[in-house]
């Protein structure tokens, strides 16, 4: 008789037991001549050295399953212990699976073109409107890079500047102030992640989502580096954000220029960005436009009128121009 403690890194314990141990219940139906303990993240293991060595193989099996998929049921337990060949159904334009199994995968041709360019490159541009999954699609690559021991973190980042309106003194400390900000990011991440793990991330930095101004002085090495409403910083705060990118990291730029809530005075960085860095090797640049909008079928519309209404306005300023000169 041995006994042996597997530590399970990954899981999300909550996925991987199940509701009130359920799992581990069947664990145990399954290899009777086992005793088995499962305690936070680990499972202690007493019987002869032989059972114990195939459920370690069957356990990481398990562990592997139920990481990619964030789930596992009763019937994926007794598949994968049973060595039965799963009925997975293969889905075009995969990125990762998100909770409870849920697919996320490319829904359109330029959300698979930012997909490809993403891995074709170590910096690309998402730009389009509200509801073409730029933000979506960009945290998704960035979860999977995580999964797969690609980069060691995910840092997201966005500039803190309200739309159109003050929110004024907000209480509390710092992640207080800052995540009405940042809530985006989070609401994608609990989409792909599971709160238990999610959390864990956060607390140990795995997952740092920090605005903008906390980025100046640092190097971002072995992680995906996200930031989000580009088009809302300054042509200083884009430059000093896309010279952190340091070795083994890949840098995804998204945002809406027709959404900049600067100042008028204040020219937007990310069309300067866009401007100065056409053109260059190992930079990638993704344009969405409304048919890439997966949201309610009113914001399509919505967007829609607004580029009509944009159009007419830009005919009515030429032809005022056209007129003072003529009147001049």
């Amino acid at each position: 008789m041995i006994e042996q403690i597997i530590i399970l890194e990954h899981i999300d314990p909550v996925v991987f037991f199940g509701i009130n141990n359920a799992n581990i219940q069947l664990l145990k139906t399954l290899f009777p001549k086992l005793r088995l303990v499962a305690r936070g993240n680990a499972i202690k293991v007493i019987g002869n050295a032989e059972d114990v060595a195939l459920f370690e193989e069957k356990i990481r099996e398990l562990e592997k399953y139920s990481t990619d998929r964030n789930k596992l049921s009763e019937e994926d337990i007794i598949d994968i212990v049973k060595g039965k060949s799963l009925n997975i159904v293969k889905q075009d334009n995969l990125i990762i699976y998100g909770m409870n199994g849920k697919p996320i995968f490319a829904r359109t041709p330029n959300q698979q073109n930012f997909v490809d360019s993403f891995y074709q490159n170590d910096m690309v541009f998402g730009i389009g409107p509200a509801g073409s999954g730029k933000t979506y699609t960009a945290i998704a690559l960035a979860v999977k890079a995580l999964k797969n021991k690609e980069v060691k973190k995910i840092i997201l980042s966005r500039p803190a500047v309200e739309a159109g309106e003050k929110l004024g003194f907000l209480p509390g400390d710092m992640k207080d102030k800052i995540d009405p900000y940042l809530q985006p990011l989070y609401d994608a991440l609990e989409d792909m992640i599971p709160p238990a793990k999610l959390k864990d991330y956060v607390e140990n930095k795995t997952i740092q989502i920090a605005p903008l101004a906390f980025m100046r002085g640092r190097t971002l090495s072995d992680a995906v580096i996200i930031l989000d409403e580009a088009q809302n910083t300054t042509t200083h705060q884009i430059k000093m954000f896309m010279t952190r990118l340091g070795m083994n990291a890949k840098m995804i730029i998204t945002g809406d220029v027709t959404q900049i809530d600067l100042p008028s005075s204040q020219p937007s960085g990310l069309k300067h960005a866009l401007r100065i860095l056409k053109g260059v090797k190992g930079i990638g640049h993704i344009e969405f436009d409304k048919t890439d909008i997966v949201r309610h079928k009113l914001v399509q519309r919505i967007v829609e009128a607004y580029e009509k209404e944009d159009r007419r306005e830009k005919v009515a300023d030429k032809e005022e121009k056209v007129l003072k000169r003529k009147e001049g």
